[in-house]
């Protein structure tokens, strides 16, 4: 046994000098380290041996396995440098050239714009929730006081995928309103949740409108809840997003889920409230609506307004950014345009 080993081991290792190409080292590790090789053979006719040829041939074998382990081990790591080698002559491959720059991803604008709105609110104890983009007539408009044939229809363009239907109508939502009446109908008061997403609309894509862009709704209900706690909150948020010094002011709007409505505007960044041509030379810019939840909102969902008030608000992401960075085109977050997004 301990010749057959002896005589194994040379002719493995004359054969192993012979390789050049990483293929026949394979076949070589198959044919002597492999499941059927024949020194897996050898140690396994040890059982037929005495005790004591048994020790010294099992020995003997396992110290050869070690040994083809690391020669096959060495003798890759040679084939390999040489193989590289080889490839880099062919290739003629000129190490000295300097690399292409890698660019490192970032968040887009409208997306950094709305984890900064939701963050604030999170601070203050809001959740945040999403809703379907295609959504149903029901919450898009009538749960929320705006009935077929109602007027306050006229102030949304919208894109309809069929609009014969009635309430079941669908459509691609024109506001983040209707996930407030879900989150209602869902869950029951005390609420206090922010809702971001896109939202659409069919109308002409100017330098300040596009058919779809981004809205944060907030929504606030809860026993006692009045227009102060609604003003403080927002006093809050513009605060926040514009500066601590920055002035807010709060004046009568119609929306037709709240009542009564505001809208509210804070101190141009421009002129400080002097008046000039991005302000329309008023001193303000509107930057979000808001009002307290109409009580016919909330029966809608079975929430009494005797006992429980609230109050919702809305504001387009893409109006904060603009403002603060001086941007005249809101066509300019979409375009795509890599000078334009790098610098954010």
């Amino acid at each position: 046994m301990l010749e057959h080993l002896e005589e194994l081991y040379k002719t493995a290792l004359d054969e192993l000098c012979k390789i050049e190409n990483l293929a026949d080292l394979e076949l070589w590790r198959v044919r002597y380290l492999g499941k059927k090789s024949a020194l897996i053979q050898l140690l396994r006719s040890l059982k037929t041996l005495p005790l004591d040829e048994r020790r010294e041939a099992g020995a003997q074998a396992n110290k050869i396995k070690l040994s083809f382990e690391a020669e096959l081990s060495e003798k890759k790591k040679i084939l390999d440098e040489f193989s590289l080698t080889a490839c880099l002559k062919r290739e003629n491959l000129d190490v000295t050239l300097p690399g292409r720059q890698v660019f490192t991803g970032r968040l887009h604008p409208i997306t950094q714009a709305i984890n900064e709105i939701c963050a604030i609110f999170n601070g203050m104890g809001f959740q945040i929730f999403e809703g379907p983009d295609v959504e149903w007539d029901y919450y898009n408009f009538e749960a929320l006081n705006i009935p077929e044939g109602h007027p306050a229809r006229d102030m949304f363009d919208t894109l309809w995928i069929d609009a014969d239907r009635g309430s079941k109508a669908r459509l691609l939502r024109t506001h983040t309103s209707p996930v407030q009446i879900r989150l209602m109908e869902q869950k029951r008061p005390p609420l206090r949740v922010v809702i971001p997403g896109r939202v659409y609309r069919y109308e002409a894509t100017d330098a300040t409108h596009e058919s779809m862009f981004c809205q944060v709704e907030g929504l606030v209900v809860d026993k006692g809840i009045t227009m102060a706690d609604l003003k403080g909150t927002l006093f809050e948020c513009a605060r926040s997003l514009f500066g601590s010094e920055r002035k807010v002011r709060f004046r009568c709007d119609y929306f037709p889920f709240v009542e009564p409505g505001v809208e509210v505007a804070i101190e141009c960044l421009s002129c400080h409230g002097a008046g000039c041509h991005v302000c329309g030379f008023s001193g303000w810019i509107e930057v979000l609506g808001a009002g307290m939840v109409h009580p016919d909102v909330l029966k809608r969902v079975d929430i009494d307004p005797a006992v429980y008030t609230g109050f919702a608000f809305g504001m387009g992401v893409e109006r904060i950014p603009m403002l603060r960075y001086g941007i005249n085109d809101i066509r300019l977050f979409y375009g795509n345009d890599m000078r334009f997004l790098q610098q954010f």
